[in-house]
C-alpha cells in the first residue's frame, strides 16, 4: 500500500498530455522504479567471488603474484613487463585448474565415505539457495496491510 500511495503521488504531479506513447512508457517505468527503490531500497546483489571451496594458499600466492605483475605492466607499459604478466597469468591458470581438479577428486572420493554421505544434500541445497532470485515480500511481524 505504501508503494502504491507514493507512486500515485508522483503520477499526479506530472503533466502527461504532451507525451507520445514511448515517452509516456519510459516516464511511467522510471517513476515506478524510483518509487520502488525509494520505498523498498536496493540489495547489493550476488557476491562476485562465489566459488571458494577450492581456494588455498597455493592459489592465493599465484593470484597475488599475477596481480603484482599486472600492476607492474600497467605502471611501466613495456613489452618485457607484458611478457612477465602473461607468463604469470598462464602459471596462475595452471595452478587454479590443478587445485580445482585435486579438490574435485577429493570431494568425489568423500561421497563414498559413510561419514560424508549427507554432504551432497547440504551442498545441493546451498547451490539452489545461492541461485535463487529474491522474490516476494518480506513478512513483518505486527504490520497489517489492508
Amino acid at each position: 500500500m505504501k508503494i502504491i500511495k507514493a507512486w500515485l503521488e508522483t503520477v499526479e504531479e506530472e503533466d502527461w498530455k504532451h507525451l507520445d506513447v514511448n515517452e509516456h512508457w519510459h516516464k511511467m517505468k522510471k517513476m515506478v522504479m524510483e518509487t520502488a527503490q525509494h520505498i523498498c531500497g536496493m540489495s547489493k546483489g550476488p557476491c562476485r567471488h562465489k566459488e571458494t571451496w577450492w581456494w588455498n594458499e597455493e592459489v592465493a600466492e599465484a593470484v597475488r603474484e599475477m596481480k603484482i605483475r599486472y600492476r607492474k605492466w600497467k605502471r611501466e607499459n613495456s613489452k618485457e613487463a607484458w611478457m612477465e604478466y602473461t607468463r604469470c597469468r598462464q602459471s596462475a591458470k595452471r595452478v587454479i585448474s590443478s587445485v580445482k581438479e585435486k579438490k574435485q577428486k577429493e570431494c568425489a572420493s568423500d561421497l563414498n565415505d559413510p561419514e560424508h554421505q549427507n554432504e551432497i544434500f547440504r551442498t545441493t541445497k546451498q547451490i539452489v539457495k545461492e541461485r535463487q532470485d529474491i522474490t516476494g515480500s518480506i513478512c513483518l511481524k505486527g504490520v497489517q496491510v489492508k
